[in-house]
């Protein structure tokens, strides 16, 4: 048995955030009715033509759902949108600030009219406040939540590579429904329940802002260094290739030193004995770190890390992960199918015994419309 299975929600949906969550209880069991626009349909199915002439974003957020198309502003159409209301169990939505309202859909009343309705609202800064009707996107709630002034080199502030607000918001979306889900199974009951993508991405900055508030001076950008914790980061060696390695702990240093370096004396080195001493001399410890490795190969480096238990990593591109050895082993690769062909699709990070997750294709822009229409008892509509 699917965990979601027999639980419907509706979704009106666009860019990465919602869909990113609603895929989630895709995989789940639920089933999951996408409303999209007429004629363009979600705008993040021409963000790019990468996977077989579809868009990389639309295929990782969207498989396993079902398209239709509505007019909300057509009186037909949102007739066929309150039928679906009727039978859902979740609703979701990331339209622009108000939209929802201006359509007649106040989630206070909605609930009043669907009490055992699940109401879920994503927006860039919540409702209320100076913020509430302010655009967002992924780059600006970034910037807003301080994350792009600690992230990058010191004379270059840096976005994160992929769309880690909208990721964020999208996490917090989904935990939120799963536990309004198990909230109506104790008290009968729907609920609202509101996500803030800066709320959501502030959560994830609770250390650098501790740190700065408390301590009075920002975290440093060290680009793939830490800016606390030294050795943390990339060293060269042999022919320019860098490994990537952490310490986290006095035991792991002197194993460090001890079997990698081959320096024993570094263990009581006064500039090296404890790991604020090694922040504040890292770039001592980086010159004699470095002038060892340049001598080995990333092969024989790696090597000796792992025999010393301390972390690292090599610095794979895409393709290298793609090609992962251990995604290979653990076989977390499936098929999904789309309209341009079957593309290839990790399963979700969550293993969980005696259910695969469902891994159906990605729709088409109003592939379901007819027959969702039809099953509402619906016949004509204003897309035709």
């Amino acid at each position: 048995m699917l965990p979601l299975k027999g639980i419907t929600v509706v979704t009106l949906e666009q860019a990465i955030a919602v869909p990113f969550a609603t895929r989630q209880l895709a995989d789940l069991g639920a089933r999951v009715i996408k409303i999209e626009r007429p004629v363009t349909g979600d705008f993040a199915r021409n963000y790019d033509t990468t996977v077989n002439g579809l868009s990389s974003h639309f295929v990782w957020c969207n498989r396993s759902k079902e398209s239709i198309v509505l007019d909300l502003k057509n009186e037909k159409d949102k007739e066929a949108f309150n039928c679906l209301l009727e039978i859902a169990d979740v609703f979701i939505q990331n339209l622009a600030p108000g939209a929802l309202e201006r359509m007649g859909y106040e989630p206070k009343k909605l609930i009043q009219k669907h009490p055992k309705l699940i109401i879920c609202s994503l927006s860039g800064y919540g409702s209320g406040g100076l913020y509430q009707n302010k655009k967002a996107y992924d780059l600006l709630i970034q910037c807003e939540s301080g994350l792009v002034s600690i992230t990058g080199s010191k004379d270059t502030p840096s976005k994160a590579g992929i769309s880690i607000a909208d990721i964020a918001g999208g996490m917090y979306v989904y935990s939120g429904v799963l536990t309004a889900l198990l909230n109506r199974e104790k008290s009968g009951k729907g609920t609202i329940l509101e996500v803030s993508m800066l709320e959501a991405l502030g959560e994830w900055m609770s250390y650098p802002m501790y740190y700065a508030s408390y301590g009075g001076k920002d975290p440093e950008r060290t680009g793939a260094s830490h800016s606390t914790i030294y050795p943390y980061g990339s060293f060269a060696c042999k022919e320019g290739k860098k490994v990537f390695l952490g310490i986290q702990n006095e035991r792991e240093w002197a194993s460090f030193c001890e079997h990698v370096l081959k320096k024993t004396s570094l263990v009581t080195d006064a500039r090296f004995m404890n790991n604020t001493n090694r922040s504040k001399n890292r770039e001592e410890l980086k010159e004699i770190i470095e002038n060892q490795f340049k001598e080995m190969s990333i092969h024989d480096v790696i090597s000796k890390l792992e025999k010393a238990k301390i972390a690292n990593a090599r610095l794979n591109t895409m393709k290298d992960f793609f090609e992962h050895p251990q995604l290979e082993a653990r076989e977390r690769w499936r098929t999904v199918k789309t309209t341009a062909g079957s593309i290839a699709a990790l399963i979700p990070p969550v293993t969980m015994e005696g259910f695969e997750p469902v891994m159906d294709p990605v729709p088409a822009l109003g592939e379901h419309t007819d027959a969702i229409l039809t099953e509402l008892g619906l016949s004509s509509f204003s897309n035709e």
